[in-house]
């Protein structure tokens, strides 16, 4: 798939990762939804981005908002192709607290976010991609989910978050070997410690400390690095069920 071709539906777009992939993706020709829950941030990245994109505010647990919002979007872009899915929350905290127990409510809201979330947009965006015209080897569409190194080095208080990645990582290769059938690829990024605004708003010793735990190149990722790794499975058709770890080699120590 050319990425002047593309189609794209992309979750988290308003802001971090997410906005990094919708503006390579427009820079390169591509037309670009961008869903969200923040209207403030969507509505200014959308502007920022050109008449190439568009902001649907969108909770990613919501099944009918979302089918909605999808369907819309195909309809305001004259097809969907790709589905990006960036957003997601960290959901922290320790199983036993100083205040007791993680409440339930923690726990499963993150994985609701994350995992529940992901699904949710790539059943309805594969929904509608299966119509697509086949192109080249039959492909009619491409879904790039969003994990993390925390899936397989998960840190003390990251239960939660670890175990809603770690289910985007397991659902990659039996969606990619289902929907094979209808020309549609399926591979998840799992990155490492990257800036985000998150990270922008640490101390500096802590962005230091950080940056010193990469073996190389020893700083944090950057989002472009991350858009240029969807654009590299967008192109590449032979790239299919496979979870791409971008981390400057590190493992996550336990705390």
């Amino acid at each position: 798939m050319e990425l002047a071709q593309v189609k794209a539906v992309i979750t988290g777009g308003a802001s971090g990762l997410g906005h990094a992939v919708a503006q390579h993706l427009v820079t390169h020709g591509a037309k670009v939804a961008l869903f969200d829950v923040n209207e403030d941030k969507g509505g200014h990245a959308a502007a920022a981005l050109g008449s190439s994109a568009r902001f649907f505010r969108t909770d990613v647990t919501s099944e009918d908002g979302v089918a909605a919002n999808v369907a819309a979007a195909r309809e305001w872009m004259d097809g969907l192709n790709v589905v990006v899915n960036c957003a997601g929350i960290i959901g922290a905290g320790r199983v036993l607290g100083r205040d007791g127990p993680m409440p339930l409510g923690t726990f499963s809201t993150t994985v609701m976010v994350n995992l529940v979330g992901s699904f949710n947009v790539a059943k309805a965006g594969a929904a509608l991609m299966q119509h697509n015209a086949p192109g080249e080897d039959g492909e009619r569409g491409v879904i790039v989910n969003t994990a993390s190194v925390a899936a397989y080095e998960g840190q003390i208080g990251q239960a939660a978050y670890s175990a809603s990645k770690g289910g985007v990582v397991g659902m990659t290769l039996p969606m990619a070997r289902e929907l094979a059938r209808f020309g549609i690829r399926v591979a998840t990024i799992a990155p490492g410690i990257f800036w985000t605004p998150m990270v922008d708003g640490m101390p500096p010793q802590v962005q230091e400390s950080l940056a010193a735990s990469i073996p190389f190149p020893a700083r944090l990722g950057r989002p472009e690095e991350f858009a240029h790794t969807v654009a590299f499975i967008l192109t590449n058709r032979y790239v299919n069920g496979e979870t791409i770890r971008l981390d400057g080699a590190v493992r996550l120590q336990p705390k």
